[in-house]
């Protein structure tokens, strides 16, 4: 029994054999296959069938895709990561001349704009045009939007496909541009700064330039007139013949604090409909401290800290005239005198009010703010000389002495001298005076 018991297995291992050689069963659709194994002596049976044994070639082709999708991967984020380092490398060194060109610009001794060979600007070379400038980094930054929009565009391309874009470059381009926004808002405003400077200096410039050429002017008009300077530092005239607002005379010196003053000047205007504001004296805080206007059709009118008094005085004839104010901060009593005569007097015109010091004395021009704003439509039209101011009330007789030319008194606060009397506006001079003979024709005729 024993014995045909191997002799079946051996016939059954026969056939299994010729099955495993032809690698499927004669059925089709079977895909079975029968092993030999050991069986313990009493077993029913020892054909076991067995599932279907993997295919090597698909398993092959499997591993072959699987690797070439990692080199692409690997090859992709390569090629991603060298143009991330490049892009962080022109941002670092655009940043970096960012930085160095904020100290590198400045103003040649003309007044533009211009930068050191060693130092480049912060996109390229910086017009001199600050608005230029402005432009170009504002493209800048456009373009470097652009790039970061580029790069994260990338990095939802690569969230779709599978693959990773590192955050942290994203965070730090981001910071990089944030920084270089900064940078722009920064030279902007530096910009702004230097471009309010420019005109300042320009303005500055003008001004020195218009004084300079007026000095000439008038230096050209002695030496036509044949003098070489005026017989005495007082014996001048300021020409003023134009009614503009730029054409006037500054006093060098200003006023002490006073409570009372003397105010005394020769005049001739044959302007009209008024002869406009032949003294100002403003203050910070009080541009019409002392003035002395004839405006429009209004009479000749003294203000003093803005409170007004008019004075019976008529000097639009176009021949010279002495006129003299005197005013005290007692009850605020005023006088007029013209010609060495008493014409007018009056009381509480701006009553104890000390004149205040530290302000400036224009000629020719009424002060809107201290020193400027002038109106045209205010302007002194005609020639002025000798305008003296004492810290007191003179006599009439020390008026009537200067008028009728027997001497002359210079002012204990402000003289009248070549030195103090600044000229600006061209057509504005300063020219020789023989006052009195002057006048002594004038009366003859």
């Amino acid at each position: 029994m024993l014995f045909l018991l191997r002799l079946l297995c051996f016939y059954a291992l026969g056939l299994g054999y010729g099955k495993l050689v032809r690698g499927q069963d004669d059925t089709p659709g079977t895909g079975t296959r029968l092993l030999c194994r050991v069986i313990p002596v009493g077993a029913d049976t020892c054909l076991v069938p067995v599932g279907p044994e993997p295919n090597a070639a698909a398993q092959e082709e499997e591993l072959r895709n699987t690797v070439m999708q990692l080199r692409e991967t690997i090859l992709q984020q390569k090629e991603n990561i060298v143009n991330q380092l490049g892009t962080i490398n022109e941002l670092t060194a655009k940043l970096s001349l960012c930085e160095s060109a904020s100290d590198g610009g400045k103003y040649d001794n003309g007044g533009s704009w211009s930068k050191s060979k060693d130092n480049q600007n912060t996109m390229g070379d910086l017009p001199r045009d600050p608005n230029d400038t402005i432009d170009n980094l504002g493209k800048t930054m456009q373009s470097l939007k652009d790039r970061l929009e580029n790069l994260e565009q990338q990095q939802q391309r690569a969230n779709t496909s599978g693959t990773s874009f590192p955050s942290e470059l994203r965070d730090m381009l981001q910071s990089r541009l944030g920084d270089l926004e900064k940078q722009l808002l920064s030279k902007v405003n530096n910009l702004e700064e230097e471009k309010s400077l420019l005109y300042n200096e320009t303005a500055a410039h003008r001004q020195k330039t218009e004084s300079t050429l007026n000095s000439l002017l008038t230096r050209i008009n002695e030496l036509e007139k044949g003098g070489g300077g005026f017989k005495s530092p007082e014996q001048f005239k300021l020409v003023l013949p134009l009614r503009t607002n730029y054409l006037y005379g500054r006093m060098t010196k200003s006023l002490p604090e006073m409570y009372a003053f003397t105010l005394c000047m020769w005049l001739r205007s044959s302007a009209g409909p008024g002869i406009g504001t032949p003294f100002s004296y403003g203050v910070p805080g009080q541009a019409n401290e002392i003035v002395l206007i004839e405006w429009g059709n209004n009479p000749i009118e003294l203000l003093i800290n803005d409170k007004v008094a008019q004075l019976p005085l008529a000097v639009r004839d176009g021949r010279w005239h002495h006129i003299c104010i005197t005013w005290t901060t007692r009850d605020g009593l005023w006088e007029a005198y013209q010609d060495g005569q008493r014409l007018g007097a009056g009381d509480n015109l701006a009553p104890w009010h000390p004149i205040k010091p530290g302000g400036a004395i224009i000629l020719g021009q009424e002060q809107d703010i201290v020193g400027g704003r002038f109106d045209a439509t205010q302007a002194f039209v005609g020639e002025l000389s000798q305008v003296n101011i004492w810290d007191n009330v003179l006599k009439p007789a020390d008026i009537l002495t200067m008028a009728n030319c027997s001497s002359y008194t210079p002012g204990n606060v402000v003289s009248w001298l070549d030195s103090d009397v600044e000229v600006f506006g061209g057509g504005a001079a300063k020219l020789p005076l023989e006052l009195c003979q002057d006048r002594l024709s004038e009366t003859e005729s």
